[in-house]
């Protein structure tokens, strides 16, 4: 109790999620009197990070910074425009379409929005959309980003869950392309109800000079995806490959990345890295103080009386996961819950735990689309100027529809584990 209390008020005064995690485990040990476990607690911190596959995440974020800096993603949503951009509602479906590109490329929701929003939220304004649907709509659209391959938050929860992480990307490409979909149904569907405009009409010619102009960036989820799939490279792999197919691209096609501009990438890219990685190694930490106070066993014997089959016990997790998200950034709900659930989940219930990963993902995904904290609709307010609140309303049938998928990928594990079997 006296670790818990503690953990939630450095929460509460606004210490860094690894930090609080770090504390509350010094805290447990001096609760237990037991100062011998002092000697342990550096060895969990180093081991939470001693892992080959950990090298894929700055890696992925690497290839997010070349993106940008070589005129790749405006091209991307360039390729979108010529394959979607003509119809009604042509520029919502866009967003999505050009999102999903982003997202086999980036891995990272919030990094996602901030690209996104910059570029086609005012577009979609001088086209007559109402902004702050078009800020909730590419904020939606960044949930793909740690669904789609490759995704940093797969690559977490593999490391913790000791599965391989070529796996679990892999086990996110159904669901993200379902999730694309469903979310296309919905702008349909709004789409009668509110009029959306229609976009500029392309010619033939045009559209095959855009495709062909374009072409290039397609290689780069070809090679990180395709390389996964086909066994030549293990995930780490593939993200280097990916890294210098994106360089070569923007220096030599574009013509836009220039090399005084890799220093700059490196140490954005290392920033962010050195912050998701000692998320990592907190995680360690907490894990390891949950296990040692038997947490888990705790909470499995609870579970038990409120869920008598895998079905039930995945729709508990969902309402549970959905809650926390409302409140907790992804990546630290994932660290706070993999540790109490996942043994529960595959010991007691016999889950896949690729297939419980990508429920959790989801769910805690969706919880950066969530009041109160909602991190994706912040990054996007404060991108495009629009209400957070208002948001979140108007862009409410995409909620549910994300909810749906959830409760759909909880009864049939097949659609998370398809690819890998």
């Amino acid at each position: 109790m006296i670790t818990t209390a503690a953990f939630v008020a450095l929460m509460l005064v606004g210490l860094p999620i690894s930090l609080c995690l770090c504390l509350a485990g010094i805290i447990f040990i001096q609760a237990t009197g037991n100062p011998v476990l002092f000697q342990t607690f550096p060895t969990q911190l180093f081991g939470g990070v001693d892992s080959y596959s950990l090298i894929a995440i700055p890696l992925f974020i690497l290839i997010g910074e070349i993106m940008n800096g070589g005129g790749i993603t405006r091209r991307i949503i360039d390729l979108s425009m010529s394959l979607m951009g003509q119809i009604k509602g042509g520029l919502a479906y866009v967003n999505m379409l050009a999102n999903m590109f982003v997202s086999s490329i980036l891995g990272s929701a919030t990094a996602q929005v901030a690209v996104m929003a910059q570029v086609l939220v005012p577009e979609m304004e001088k086209q007559g959309y109402d902004k702050t649907f078009a800020a909730g709509l590419t904020a939606y659209a960044g949930m793909l980003g740690p669904i789609i391959p490759p995704s940093i938050m797969f690559v977490v929860y593999s490391v913790m869950a000791q599965v391989p992480v070529s796996d679990m990307l892999i086990a996110g490409i159904i669901p993200g392309i379902l999730l694309t979909g469903i979310f296309c149904v919905v702008i349909a569907l709004m789409g009668f109800v509110y009029n959306y405009p229609r976009g500029e009409a392309m010619s033939l010619r045009r559209r095959v000079r855009v495709f062909l102009d374009c072409a290039p960036t397609l290689l780069i989820p070809i090679i990180i995806v395709g390389s996964i799939l086909t066994g030549l490279a293990n995930a780490t792999e593939a993200a280097a490959v990916g890294a210098v197919a994106a360089a070569l691209v923007g220096k030599f096609w574009f013509k836009e990345l220039h090399l005084r501009q890799l220093p700059a990438m490196f140490l954005r890219a290392g920033i962010y890295s050195a912050a998701v990685l000692f998320l990592v190694a907190a995680a360690a930490v907490f894990t390891w103080v949950l296990i040692y106070a038997k947490v888990p066993q705790e909470v499995a014997r609870w579970v038990q009386t409120a869920a008598h089959d895998p079905i039930t016990f995945m729709l508990l997790v969902n309402v549970v996961l959905l809650v926390i998200g409302t409140v907790i950034d992804g990546a630290p709900g994932l660290i706070m819950t993999v540790p109490i659930l996942l043994p529960i989940a595959t010991e007691i219930y016999h889950i896949d735990p690729i297939h419980f990963g990508v429920v959790v993902v989801i769910n805690l995904v969706l919880g950066f689309l969530s009041p109160p904290v909602g991190l994706c609709f912040f990054v996007a307010s404060a991108v495009t100027g629009a209400k957070t609140g208002k948001m979140f309303i108007v862009t409410l049938p995409f909620f549910f529809a994300a909810c749906g998928l959830l409760v759909l990928l909880s009864i049939f594990p097949i659609l998370s584990t398809a690819l890998i079997k």
